[in-house]
Formats: C-alpha cells, structure tokens, sequence
C-alpha cells in the first residue's frame, strides 16, 4: 500500500510498516490497515488490546475474523465500491479471452508453429445472441451486467432480491440457480464467500450447466472446487479464473487443463484503483478515531 500513499496522507498518523512476511505484532495499536493476505483473527486481537479499528484494504474481508471482532467492539471496514469497475473490466477480458481462445492463439503465433490462416483455426464463441448468467448481482456483477449490453447479450441474474434498476437498464431477468445454470453461455461468478456459496460450482453445477459453457471467476476462489473443473473431461468450453481455492496454490489438474484463462488475482490491480483503496481504508481509520461513523462499515 505505500507506494500508492502520498506523505500528506499520512499526516497524524504513527506508522508502523509491516512487510506481506511479517507477523501481525502485539502492542497497542488503535487501527490496523491489512491487505487481503494478512490474517487477522482472535489470536491477533488478543495481543491488540487497544485496537478500535480494522480498516481492510480490499473488497472483501475474508481474511478478518468477524466473530472475534464484534465480540471485542472492533469496528471492521473494507473499500468495496472503488473496485467495481476495474474488476467488472477483468471480468469482461477474461469471457473473451475464452470466448475467442486468445491464450491459444497467442500460444500458437509464439511457439511458430502457425502456418498461415485456416478457416477452422481456432474456431471460438459469437457473443450476440447468448446469454451471460450472473450468479450474483452485487455492484460488481451488476457492473458486469451493464457491460453485456453492447455486445447484444441476454442477461440472466440470480440475486436474494429483484434488482429492478438493473432490469431496466439491461434487459435482464431474475431466475433460480438452476435455470440459470442450464440457460446461459457464459455463466460469471460473483458472490461473497459465506458458508452456503463456499463450493458451489462443483460436479453436480458443472453438470448442470451447457456443453461448452464458459465460467468466469472474479470472485471468490473457494466459490469453486478446482479438481472437478478440470476441462479435459469436455464438458465445459472453458474458464477463465482470477481467483483460487487455497491462492496461491492452483490445483494442477486445472493447470494442466486445456482451454484456461488463468490470472494472479489482477481484478483491482490499477494504479488509480490501488489510490482509491488506499485512500479509502484511511478515510475509514480517521473516521473511526475521531469518533464518527466509519464510511464502509462490513458490519454495523
């Protein structure tokens, strides 16, 4: 996060850095700043006793033990609206690059193996006229949804309530899982990570799900079990994933599998994006040690 700070940021402030390898220290600190990749769980605010706020660097807050904060009266933020558009634009790179095989046509050009054009080369997926299936419609799906407009997609969404702003702007229908699952081409994944979506897309989704579906995930990477999706098998056409089960571990089938799009979790990864989140983890430490509300809180 330092690179993206400016010192007048910090004016005020007591800084301790830490490094991604560095254990969270004891002591009496008021707020702690994580990124995505740095635990913080009740051992931790045992040995923070002092500690009023959590102001997590990130969309999500996976990585913050909830339960343990709430029972000590630590307030928990995230930065959830200053990614959404950098991670519905990821989203929208990775469907095509499935849809038109990009990675292997890169592979091809490079290895010099091409010959020349072939009317069968690397035959991929029209857009207009299919449907995108979003499994969840928060700001990001959404997002993702808006997107899908001028390609002259059909837009099916599965969400706990009717989203009846985005039907307007986008044509789009609320359906069940199941519907949405066996209706749609490109099915894009973006739901949080709770108990009930942790697995979700596993053998018994994936069979439900067309002959040569694509599956993105911008997500959660426990949203899918990756020895299941192994595309060998043939059913699906392919995935396009940013995210991962155990990240940064990938499970070599899914390595090994042929028609994969695979990324190191690029979806806020903008210089003006890396700012904002900055920024607004900040916002929220001031907020919350000056006594007013915090900004973006994950629980109230």
């Amino acid at each position: 996060m330092q690179p993206f700070l400016e010192p007048g940021d910090l004016v005020g402030l007591a800084v301790t850095w830490l490094a991604a390898d560095q254990p969270t220290p004891a002591g009496d600190y008021v707020a702690i700043v994580p990124l995505l990749t740095r635990w913080v769980g009740g051992t931790e605010l045992k040995r923070l006793p002092q500690l009023k706020v959590i102001a997590n660097c990130a969309a999500g807050h996976d990585n913050v033990d909830l339960v343990a904060a709430e029972l000590r009266r630590v307030t928990v933020t995230n930065t959830p609206d200053v990614v959404t558009e950098s991670t519905a634009d990821l989203a929208w790179a990775l469907i095509l690059a499935c849809a038109r095989r990009l990675v292997e046509g890169i592979e091809l050009v490079r290895s010099g193996r091409w010959t020349g054009w072939d009317p069968d080369q690397l035959l991929g997926l029209e857009l207009r006229g299919r449907t995108l299936g979003l499994l969840g419609a928060g700001r990001i799906g959404q997002a993702v949804g808006r997107r899908a407009v001028p390609f002259g997609l059909r837009v099916l969404y599965v969400a706990r309530g009717p989203k009846p702003e985005f039907e307007g702007a986008t044509g789009a229908t609320r359906v069940d899982v199941r519907r949405l699952l066996h209706a749609s081409d490109i099915v894009s994944l973006h739901l949080p990570s709770t108990p009930e979506t942790k697995g979700i897309i596993g053998p018994e989704t994936l069979a439900l799900m067309k002959p040569g579906a694509i599956l993105i995930n911008t997500a959660r990477g426990d949203l899918v079990r990756e020895d299941p999706l192994a595309l060998e098998e043939g059913h699906l056409g392919a995935a396009g994933l940013d995210v991962y089960f155990e990240e940064p571990k990938i499970h070599p089938r899914l390595l090994a599998a042929p028609r994969t799009v695979l990324l190191p979790h690029l979806g806020s990864a903008t210089p003006q994006v890396r700012r904002a989140m900055a920024a607004a983890a900040l916002a929220n430490v001031r907020a919350v040690l000056n006594g007013d509300p915090p900004l973006t809180p994950v629980f109230r």
